[in-house]
């Protein structure tokens, strides 16, 4: 049988790309050998952040009687809470299959055996067009590899059975920071060891100095600038791996495809396309985000059905988020890099501190930061820590797409109360 399309892949990137193709007409086969969804449904962004709403819901609890709501002693049943994850992705992927209605999915694993042609589930498979959506992995440290046991990567903590007593995170990025807010509001004591001078480095120095205070004050112990190796590693019940993921792009027959990889990285063009194939998402390695794999999915589905008019890897206004408590979001230009590249900018901070929403949910530690051109007064990036970060930066996001300016956001009518009035008011 031959398709328009075969799609290698059914996490984000990969789906997104057959639901495009089949509305834009196309005969579709989606390939997976895992399970609907991928990594972020899973093994990443949704279960993990299934437990991280469990600790908010405790640490609200927990404060309980400044709200005026007097409660008996709270008990974590963390049984229940991963029972409550897998509910969750159940349902989910069960919702995925309904969406995948007119597409053809096979539950196999696929292999190249020539550039129009793959196997899966022992059956020869043609096509005009393919993608590659493979996404990626948890990358492994030397001396630290996974075991399963005690050393787990992000992937396998999240099915422990039990609540570690003692935890070392090894690496202070996204994931690492996410899982010390989690297990630390559980009841770990968690110890981050990053070896960069400061967390999060890719996000603005103001924000990563403020979720260190933040962690230290929870009783996180924070060890930047450090060699995990040197650390006394009997000590901890359980050692998380968090240095970051690479693109899985071996064992599906590339070699038979002229398709060209670098440190399993497939190398793509501005349109996706290598080789005459098309790669979307993290298998990419560009930025490992499941919306912007979403994103990449969607585009290569559209150059493949139309030609090649978009432009996927030109697209730098990429929200990230981060699920800590305070949550953090970001998108644009931070400062440094403006700085970096020479452009003129202006800075503005409000901190949540004088927000009233902010005070009636008594979540007020953090701020916003905006950038902006000096010259011409266009919102270039911000940064947010502190309560529902991680939804008010869709506002900036599409204020920063659209170029708009500090003027145009100052003119815009924000709801009172909300925690989104922090746009206004940090423009004032």
């Amino acid at each position: 049988m031959q398709y328009d399309l075969a799609i290698i892949g059914a996490g984000w990137a990969g789906f997104n790309a057959a639901l495009k193709a089949k509305q834009l007409g196309l005969k579709v086969v989606l390939i997976e050998k895992l399970e609907l969804g991928g990594v972020c449904l899973n093994r990443g962004c949704i279960p993990t952040k299934t437990l991280l709403q469990s600790a908010k819901i405790l640490s609200l609890i927990k404060k309980s009687a400044y709200f005026g709501i007097e409660t008996t002693e709270s008990k974590v049943n963390f049984a229940r809470i991963q029972e409550r994850k897998i509910q969750i992705i159940t349902q989910l992927r069960q919702g995925m299959q309904f969406m995948l209605k007119g597409i053809d999915y096979l539950d196999a694993d696929a292999q190249f055996i020539s550039p129009q042609t793959l196997t899966a589930a022992g059956n020869n498979i043609d096509f005009k067009s393919a993608i590659i959506a493979t996404g990626s992995k948890a990358t492994e440290l030397k001396g630290f590899e996974f075991n399963n046991t005690n050393i787990l990567s992000s992937d396998q903590i999240i099915e422990l059975p039990k609540i570690p007593d003692s935890l070392l995170i090894v690496g202070g990025g996204v994931i690492g920071c996410e899982f010390a807010s989690l297990f630390s509001t559980l009841g770990s004591k968690v110890t981050i060891s990053e070896k960069m001078p400061r967390l999060l480095p890719a996000e603005d120095l103001d924000i990563s100095k403020k979720l260190e205070n933040i962690f230290k004050k929870k009783g996180i112990k924070v060890l930047t600038g450090s060699d995990a190796s040197k650390l006394p590693l009997n000590n901890f019940e359980k050692i998380l791996i968090c240095i970051g993921r690479k693109a899985v792009s071996q064992g599906i027959g590339l070699e038979k495809t002229g398709v060209k990889t670098e440190n399993n990285r497939i190398i793509t063009d501005d349109f996706l396309m290598t080789s005459g194939i098309y790669a979307a998402g993290d298998c990419t390695a560009g930025i490992m985000l499941a919306h912007f794999a979403a994103y990449q999915g969607t585009i290569a589905a559209e150059n493949i059905a139309v030609g090649n008019k978009l432009n996927a890897s030109g697209n730098t206004c990429v929200p990230n988020c981060i699920f800590t408590d305070p949550e953090i979001g970001s998108v644009g230009i931070l400062d440094e890099e403006a700085k970096r590249r020479n452009i003129s900018i202006e800075i503005r901070k409000f901190d949540f501190l004088a927000s009233g929403m902010a005070r009636i949910f008594d979540e007020t530690d953090g701020f916003i930061k905006l950038v902006s051109d000096k010259n011409s007064g266009i919102l270039l990036g911000a940064s947010i820590i502190g309560p529902r970060a991680t939804e008010i930066i869709a506002t900036l996001t599409l204020a920063i797409k659209s170029k708009q300016t500090l003027d145009q956001l100052r003119n815009t009518i924000f709801a009172h109360p909300t925690l989104s009035e922090v746009l206004a008011e940090v423009l004032k």
